[in-house]
């Protein structure tokens, strides 16, 4: 955070002279001093100086000196002495004898006895033979090694300290803010790193040091400008050793708050729309985190209300030392108010600047609001045709006709690998392992029109498919389906070879755009041959269905996610007309209901729970193509049991369908970190009846284990069936990518 310093001149205050006047002044200039009597310059004319006091006046200093009598101390008439008897006289106090001519130096000084400053080396007497004895030569020169009291790899073990860490200090504020102060603190410090050990006492020190300048500046992040930290390492006798106490000793001084905000910046449209988007107050402390905060916001409001082009300047937070408040001062440049304008493009480019327009949701002459660029950007990303990709406002310098400047979006294009090779694995009881692959070209017919081929294999189901679809077609978010597929199904229900040709037109969620409002409509064609039990017989036939229909579908979303959703609810609503034309017209309608709701009960327990309805009107059970008939039973309906397993059982033991159908599920999900567990209940029954009976119940109990990746939870469920007929399996396990529900 920047500060400054006020600087300001003070007027007199209490107990201060009033200046005196020019002439006072002009004679005082002429003053003589004894030591020289050197004058001293005279101000300006027009100088006011301040009357000082002397600090004591003359008499009481006079009066504090003792007065020297001469007559007491004889010594201090005498002349001195020369520096050379000086240093005869103490040679020889300090040898108890006075050197003479011809004696060995006094105290080894040749200037005190023969008074010859320089001195040859040879005239030195000679105290040690040694001195005098030639150097051997260096060939011969021996060296004894040192010998250590340890060996060298002892000393090289390090010897550990432990330590603890103490704050002493913060008292002096509010108790949530201390806590929010050592907080921040544990979070960095260099001691909380170590764990209570270092291998000395130096890096105790050090770290002890950088802690000092780090808690330092947190106090004053926190407003404390004047704060001063002190640090000792205490020593604490514990057991057969000691332990360190690395303390650091806070005076937090006073807390600095604003006095005052000033906003440097010209009339906007509203006119207080920066204003309200300051969040500072004057009164409250001042606080980094806050003027941070408070600066971000009005850096984003003001370019979604028409000004793109605003740029925030270099805040100023003028500190009075005394008072303990600060001025606050921000320059704002809002630039000119804009609005949207056209779209230009360049790079490497996926599709061009019409379709570009088709994915924004503004058109020109709209006010410009950077939530629209924004939108804008998220929906180029969602294409996943670009490797990166920008927009930016740019000024055209035409002027609107309320005064406005039209302002143009340039998007920087770098268009990505088109192609997606991908493919999943997945188990459920009675439907076996299943393999999926597909290949897709993302942009096989610009723009954005995909083309997708996929294949699956399993133990229940294999078939091949062709899909092409147009992202945004026409309108952003709506998509444009075709598709072409055979595929073979082997249940207990039925067997089925069919082919079939599909259209829709729809509204779609995705993972990265997850929609409110969704819709879905189009038409199928079915051909297929499937086995179906014959009561006449007592066996299972093929027999051939041809089917034709249109289908709609709408839905409603208010989940936090599509698919790990933790609240809000969902409601699909799906109806199908269609006919069986096997010799004749045979018409039906297939319609289902789904609902489903998430309550957080905490931020790791998540209940949740859904319900299905389902019924077909119009025709006999045995006159709809078992494939298009009503199932209960398996991991997406209730758990423990077999797919499709539940409802009316033919003489053969296998399932033969139903008209009507009702399910409700309830699950307890926890979450720890990237991992969860779920336990769950479900129930459901599939009915000969066009209404569901809500009768004659199976419930399904289980647990399962849920592992959090970023596109979606990875789902292992085991459940088991309550009161357990002959023939259904103790344990059932299901494993899939995304929740149940």
């Amino acid at each position: 955070m920047a500060t400054g310093v006020a600087h300001a001149q003070a007027a007199p205050g209490a107990g201060q002279a009033p200046a005196q006047p020019a002439e006072a002044r002009a004679s005082e200039a002429d003053i003589d001093l004894e030591a020289g009597k050197v004058p001293v310059p005279a101000p300006p004319a027009d100088a006011i100086l301040p009357q000082l006091d002397p600090v004591i006046s003359n008499d009481e200093f006079n009066s504090a000196i003792p007065e020297l009598d001469e007559s007491d101390d004889p010594e201090l008439d005498k002349p001195l002495e020369s520096i050379e008897a000086f240093e005869r006289r103490l040679a020889a106090d300090e040898a108890d004898a006075e050197p003479k001519e011809g004696q060995e130096p006094p105290l080894g000084d040749p200037a005190l006895g023969d008074r010859d400053r320089t001195e040859e080396i040879g005239d030195a007497p000679v105290r040690d033979a040694e001195l005098a004895a030639p150097l051997p030569p260096l060939d011969q020169f021996e060296v004894t090694p040192v010998e250590f009291e340890q060996s060298a790899e002892e000393d090289r073990q390090d010897v550990e300290v432990a330590y603890k860490v103490s704050i002493e200090g913060l008292e002096a504020a509010d108790d949530q803010t201390a806590v929010n102060l050592k907080s921040q603190f544990n979070g960095l410090s260099a001691l909380r790193k170590g764990d209570g050990k270092a291998a000395n006492i130096a890096m105790v020190s050090a770290r002890l040091t950088e802690d000092s300048e780090l808690l330092q500046a947190i106090l004053a992040a926190e407003g404390w400008y004047s704060a001063r930290v002190r640090t000792r390492i205490d020593r604490e006798a514990q057991g057969d050793g000691q332990t360190l106490q690395a303390v650091l000793t806070v005076r937090p001084g006073k807390r600095y708050v604003f006095s005052d905000i000033v906003i440097r910046a010209d009339p906007t449209v509203p006119p207080n729309l920066i204003e309200d988007n300051v969040a500072l107050k004057p009164g409250e402390p001042i606080v980094a985190e806050r003027v941070q905060g408070s600066e971000a916001q009005i850096a984003v409001a003001l370019p979604e209300n028409g000004y793109p082009f605003a740029e925030v300047g270099e805040r100023d937070i003028l500190l009075d030392r005394q008072t303990g408040e600060g001025v606050y001062t921000l320059p704002v440049d809002i630039g000119p108010r804009g609005r949207f304008g056209g779209i230009t493009t360049d790079g490497d480019q996926a599709f061009d600047a019409d379709h570009i327009q088709v994915l924004g949701r503004f058109k020109r002459g709209d006010l410009y609001d950077s939530r629209k660029v924004d939108d804008l950007r998220k929906a180029l990303v969602a294409t996943s045709l670009f490797s990166t990709v920008s927009v930016e406002p740019k000024k055209t310098g035409e002027a609107s006709p309320d005064g406005t400047e039209y302002v143009d979006l340039y998007v920087k294009q770098d268009a990505g690998p088109p192609r997606t090779i991908a493919g999943s694995l997945g188990f459920a009881a009675g439907e076996g392992i299943t393999a999926k692959a597909s290949w897709t070209h993302r942009n096989f017919f610009p723009p954005e029109g995909a083309l997708i081929a996929n294949a699956i294999a399993g133990t229940r189901q294999q078939g091949v498919g062709v899909t092409f679809r147009r992202s945004n077609a026409g309108k952003r978010d709506r998509t444009l389906e075709i598709v072409a597929e055979a595929f073979h199904n082997n249940y207990d229900a039925y067997s089925a070879y069919t082919g079939r040709l599909a259209a829709k037109i729809g509204r779609d969620s995705t993972p990265i755009w997850q929609k409110k409002y969704t819709y879905a409509f189009g038409v199928e064609l079915l051909a297929t041959a499937e086995t179906d039990f014959d009561y006449a017989t007592g066996d299972r036939s093929r027999r051939t269905f041809y089917i034709a229909g249109v289908n709609g579908q709408i839905g409603f979303d208010q989940t936090d996610s599509l698919l790990d959703p933790t609240k809000g609810y969902r409601l699909t609503a799906l109806v199908q007309p269609e006919t069986t034309v096997n010799k004749g017209f045979n018409p039906y309608v297939r319609a289902r209901l789904d609902a489903s709701a998430y309550y957080p009960i905490s931020d790791q327990l998540v209940l949740a729970g859904r319900m299905r309805l389902g019924t077909i009107q119009g025709v006999g059970l045995f006159d709809i193509a078992p494939s298009r008939r009503l199932y209960a039973g398996g991991g997406g309906s209730v758990r423990g049991f077999a797919y499709q397993k539940l409802g009316e059982l033919a003489p053969d033991g296998d399932p033969v369908g139903g008209r009507s159908l009702n399910e409700a599920s309830a699950e307890l999900r926890y979450r720890f970190g990237n991992y969860g567990i779920v336990g769950f209940v479900d129930a459901g029954q599939a009915y000969r009846e066009t209404m569901p009976q809500f009768s004659d119940l199976r419930y399904g109990v289980g647990i399962g284990g849920r592992f959090y990746t970023n596109f979606g939870p990875l789902r292992l469920d085991v459940a088991t069936p309550l009161a357990r007929r002959s023939g259904e399996a103790r344990i059932n396990i299901y494993v899939s990518i995304g929740q149940a529900f």
